[in-house]
């Protein structure tokens, strides 16, 4: 066990405003999870663009936002799907892990969202839950469902830029957000269920190895988004405990974020001019926070 690391308290940059929100919770994904889950909506998936725009997700309503540099909220689009998670690829297409309907693609323009990955080799998707990009255009994804320690077949998997698609991991108990290493040998992967960071190095030859426990956690409800700096250091979401994580790169302790608003921490990512400020969706209160960070956030959108 180690020391409590430094405490800060988040500060609000943006709140979802009263026309956005939905006053009953009769969605078809408020029907099927557990717990009470808030109503208006359900914040997930920051995601900066090239222009220093960040997007985000809500998931029950299927739509998109975009939030402006002063913390104002416009729609991008709405559709017949869940979106959980959102990266900007780095040629600026946007993806969307998309809980009902698998991979998809949203063009900001129009707001028309169209499927990337919907079934592998004939096989529907469990329910997906988010995404990251490696520099070579491959895309990393988690297949969560409602998997957990009662039913371990999480799965996460690697969609090549040529359209090959390869299932890495079949055995987690509900796999997550995910981020790449600085140097992409490893994929650091949020286990919520299990409470845990798992750690997966990348072999030369495209598989996974020696895949093992790097951060072990506990209360809440687990870790959720992932975020990673240029020093690798790792930004880790805690949903149920309205705190964020700030692990070293080995996995020690380096600060504590806590939420003024809510405890559903659900996602975070770098932003900011100089990229040294941490932006946390909380999804129980339905706003954007705000952190200053100790370290510079990596300077690449695919991890972020």
């Amino acid at each position: 066990m180690y020391a409590a690391p430094p405490v800060q308290m988040a500060q609000e940059f943006a709140r979802l405003p009263e026309r956005f929100r939905r006053a009953e919770a009769s969605s078809e994904w408020h029907r099927h999870q557990p717990g009470n889950q808030p109503a208006h909506s359900l914040l997930e998936g920051p995601s900066f663009d090239g222009q220093g725009r960040l997007y985000c997700v809500d998931v029950p309503w299927g739509r998109i936002f975009r939030v402006s540099p002063d913390g104002q909220f416009e729609f991008v689009a709405e559709y017949d799907g869940e979106p959980n998670g959102l990266k900007v690829h780095q040629d600026g297409r946007i993806f969307i892990a998309d809980y009902a309907n698998g991979i998809m693609m949203l063009d900001p323009g129009t707001g028309q969202v169209t499927p990337v990955v919907q079934r592998i080799h004939l096989e529907r998707l469990k329910a997906v839950n988010d995404l990251v990009f490696a520099s070579n255009g491959d895309m990393y994804f988690t297949d969560q469902g409602l998997t957990g320690l009662h039913d371990a077949t999480g799965r996460v998997f690697r969609s090549r830029a040529d359209g090959r698609v390869e299932c890495l991991l079949d055995n987690v108990p509900s796999p997550n957000g995910l981020v790449l290493s600085p140097d992409e040998s490893v994929l650091y992967l949020a286990v919520t269920r299990a409470n845990a960071i798992w750690r997966v190095p990348l072999t030369r030859d495209g598989g996974v190895t020696k895949v093992g426990t790097f951060i072990q956690m506990s209360g809440g409800g687990g870790p959720d988004g992932l975020a990673i700096d240029e020093d690798g250091n790792l930004a880790v979401a805690h949903v149920g405990l309205g705190a964020v994580w700030l692990f070293s790169h080995r996995g020690e302790p380096m600060l504590r974020i806590n939420s003024p608003t809510g405890a559903l921490t659900t996602n975070v990512a770098f932003g900011g001019p100089d990229r040294k400020t941490l932006y946390i969706t909380e999804a129980e209160s339905g706003c954007i926070l705000t952190a200053k960070m100790p370290v510079a956030g990596r300077r690449m959108f695919s991890g972020v």
